[in-house]
Formats: structure tokens, C-alpha cells, sequence
């Protein structure tokens, strides 16, 4: 139930500090991340299956795109495409935050470890809507933060309580909406405000770096094997670092330094273009993925000898 304590915890704080013209301005945004909270609260009560958990999601992912009107309009200086059409960029923005949604919600298989990116991330996108003065998206995104804080100090091992899919949908909405919305109003800034990102997909991408490494590679070793992307198994990153006899606490503090090494990778190279921002990003991942593997084969090695 750590996902329902954070919830209540969020709404809570926003309504001491939200006004009524914020919560209008946010209803449907509200109303998404409530249905979402409802799914992943029916999924630890009474399992879903997998698919049936993600067709569920279409319902507040569709309320995002559609009547708050949430979704990435172009490439934003990726492929140099400036404008989709409409029905284009909504198709894209609901598998986009979909995807999202469901690669933070698959890093959550430690104590402490999604909580501590989820944190990371909140904390990121909060102080950047802060320096660009949108203080709603701010305030959501820190209230968030502070109630995963709070929720860290149980969830820590020995943890006496578990996010959940309670808490992992609704923090994967509400990253997928934060990032959706960094990534246009970024790009939108004047070339000249200090806080702009002039590449905000691969920035965005930076952030999410270990929600969306982790799932991409889960993803393409399952296909290797000719099995369902769905099927679970034990090769996510956090596995990795386990089988090297790293304790959990050690394993989630890497993870979270990896994801701080990318956040540093985002702000030095802010103004590089994508494709070289993207390409020391994927060389970086590759870099850590064959270096898990060759610990891994030593170590296996060792204990035969």
C-alpha cells in the first residue's frame, strides 16, 4: 500500500497549496493520474494480466492526449520534422507515453530502487519548471518527490512497505506527462532563456536513462529468445548487479549514481545536437551492459575454480 500513502500524501499537500484556478487548469491531468492510480490499485488487489494492466492504461492515457490536449506536436529537432499532423502526433504521444509509463514501473523489483529514481527524476523536472517559473508543474512534481522521501525511509532494506503498481503506474503517468511536457515547452523557449534545452529529446532521454535502458534491453533480449515481451524473467538491470553479489542497497545506489552520471552527461552537452548527445548516451549503455556481462563470466568463472 506505499503507493496509496503516497498518493494521499500528494493530494493532500496540493490542495494546501493549490488554487482553485490550478486544479481547474489540471483537472484532466487529475482525473488521468486518478484512473491510473485506480488500475494499478485493482492490479495489486486482484492481479491483472499483463495485457489486460495495459489496455486498461489507454482509458487515462487517452484522457491526457485527447481532452487535455497533452502530446508531442514534432521531432523537436531530431529528424527535422517541424510539424506532425494532429492525429499523428497523438498516436505517437500515447505510445510514447505508454511506453514510459510501464519502463518505470518494471525498474521497481528492489527496495528502494524505483523510489530513488522516481525521486532523481521528480527532482530534475520540479527545479527546471521552477527556473522556468511553471510553478504547478513544480508543485506536482515536488510534492511527489517528497512524498517518495517519506516513503523511502519504509522502503529501504529491510523495507516494511512496497510501492506497488499503486505507485508505479501512477509515478510512471506522471514522469510519461512531465517528460511529454518538458520536451515541448523546452524546445518552445526563446533561443535565448538560459534554462532551454535546445535538444530536449535526448536531455528527456538522459534523465529517463535507466527506466528506459533497462526496458529497451529486457525487451530485445526477450525477442532474442523468441519470447513474448511480456514474459517475465531475471535480466533486468538490478539483476545484473545482484548476480555480481552486489547487496541491494549497494545495487539500487549504483543504479541511481548511473542515472546522476547521465543527468551531468544532459547539462554538459546542452547545447550538442542530438544525434551526438543520443550517440555517447547508447555508447555509454553499451559500455555498462558488456562490462556487467564480463564481471558476470568472471565471477562464474571464479567460483568453478
Amino acid at each position: 500500500m506505499g503507493g496509496l500513502s503516497i498518493y494521499i500524501g500528494v493530494i493532500v499537500s496540493l490542495l494546501l497549496g493549490f488554487s482553485l484556478a490550478d486544479w481547474a487548469s489540471y483537472k484532466y491531468f487529475f482525473i488521468a493520474l486518478t484512473l491510473m492510480f485506480t488500475i494499478g490499485m485493482r492490479d495489486d488487489i486482484l492481479a491483472l494480466s499483463p495485457k489486460q494492466k495495459l489496455y486498461s492504461q489507454f482509458l487515462p492515457v487517452l484522457v491526457l492526449v485527447f481532452l487535455d490536449r497533452t502530446f508531442l506536436s514534432s521531432t523537436y529537432g531530431l529528424f527535422g520534422v517541424h510539424q506532425f499532423p494532429e492525429w499523428l502526433a497523438m498516436g505517437i504521444t500515447i505510445f510514447v507515453i505508454l511506453i514510459l509509463t510501464n519502463a518505470y514501473n518494471l525498474i521497481d523489483g528492489l527496495d528502494g530502487l524505483a523510489g530513488i529514481i522516481g525521486l532523481i527524476i521528480l527532482v530534475c523536472y520540479g527545479t527546471w519548471f521552477f527556473l522556468i517559473d511553471e510553478m504547478p508543474l513544480s508543485y506536482i512534481a515536488y510534492c511527489f518527490a517528497g512524498a517518495i522521501i517519506a516513503f523511502l525511509y519504509f522502503n529501504w532494506q529491510p523495507s516494511r512497505i512496497f510501492m506497488g503498481d499503486t505507485g508505479a503506474l501512477t509515478i510512471g503517468l506522471l514522469i510519461s506527462y512531465l517528460t511529454v511536457k518538458f520536451i515541448h515547452t523546452s524546445y518552445q523557449l526563446p533561443h535565448e532563456h538560459p534554462y532551454r534545452f535546445p535538444t530536449p529529446i535526448a536531455t528527456a532521454t538522459c534523465v529517463l536513462i535507466v527506466p528506459v535502458f533497462d526496458t529497451l534491453r529486457v525487451i530485445i533480449l526477450r525477442l532474442r529468445k523468441l519470447q513474448s515481451p511480456f514474459k517475465a524473467d531475471r535480466n533486468h538491470l538490478h539483476h545484473q548487479f545482484i548476480n555480481l553479489g552486489f547487496s541491494h542497497q549497494k545495487s539500487v545506489v549504483s543504479i541511481a549514481l548511473i542515472n546522476l552520471l547521465f543527468l551531468g552527461l544532459a547539462v554538459l552537452l546542452r547545447n550538442q545536437g542530438n544525434w551526438l548527445i543520443l550517440g555517447i548516451a547508447l555508447s555509454i549503455c553499451l559500455l555498462i551492459n558488456f562490462s556487467l556481462k564480463f564481471a558476470q563470466a568472471r565471477t562464474a568463472h571464479g567460483r568453478q575454480d
